[in-house]
């Protein structure tokens, strides 16, 4: 697992870049904002219910939350599972919009 912040995703995603996101917060939390991406909240992750993104494995996946720790947790299971360029968006939502992005 490696970290990205929010400024160098906001970056990527407006130079349309192709990108692998996926979002580990809980519905409700998604439906208030999101940027996008694989919604699979992390319980399914816990419970390794991740067959949609098995086709990512060998790509760089950049994974968040509201804060940040969930989707480290995640990049952890993921990078356990074999995935092989996890990304943790450092701060999550929280810091994005504190950003104004």
């Amino acid at each position: 697992m490696q970290n990205i912040t929010a400024e160098e995703l906001k970056q990527r995603i407006d130079s349309g870049e192709e990108l692998y996101i996926v979002d580990v917060r809980e519905p409700g939390e998604r439906a208030e904002f999101n940027i996008g991406g694989v919604h699979i909240p992390l319980g399914h992750i816990q419970a390794m219910q991740v067959d949609e993104l098995e086709e990512w494995k060998e790509k760089e996946l950049i994974v968040y939350c509201r804060s940040g720790n969930r989707s480290g947790q995640a990049c952890m299971l993921l990078d356990t599972m074999g995935f092989t360029n996890t990304k943790n968006l450092v701060g999550g939502m929280n810091k994005w919009l504190e950003l104004g992005l």
